[in-house]
């Protein structure tokens, strides 16, 4: 089972690109995915909405996922939501160990 959360930051100005860069600049987004338990931890750019920046993180867990929430460098991130004054919107799935089901196969191509 993985545990995923999708977080839409959401900013003015290309506030939330800034921020979503300087995670990655200052190796924030990088120590978060050395993480245990951290299986993605990817930025993407909405097409639609050029103040929109997607987080998809995913974890191992809860577990892993509360590690991560009590960790240090939380208090780094939560600085930069704050510097960037970011809004966020949270979606959180749970991962169907069961795969791709057949009748869906057909519509993949690989």
């Amino acid at each position: 089972m993985s545990l995923t959360v999708n977080l839409y930051y959401n900013g003015k100005n290309g506030d939330a690109r800034k921020f979503a860069q300087e995670m990655e600049d200052k190796g924030i987004a990088g120590r978060i995915r050395a993480e245990e338990g951290n299986e993605k931890y990817d930025y993407f750019i909405p097409m639609d909405d050029p103040e929109t920046v997607l987080l998809i993180d995913s974890w191992r867990d809860q577990k892993a996922l509360d590690a991560h929430h009590a960790s240090p460098m939380m208090k780094e991130l939560a600085d930069l939501r704050e510097k960037y004054d970011l809004h966020m919107r949270v979606e959180r799935y749970i991962s169907d160990d069961s795969g791709v089901p057949a009748s869906d196969q057909k519509f993949i191509r690989k």
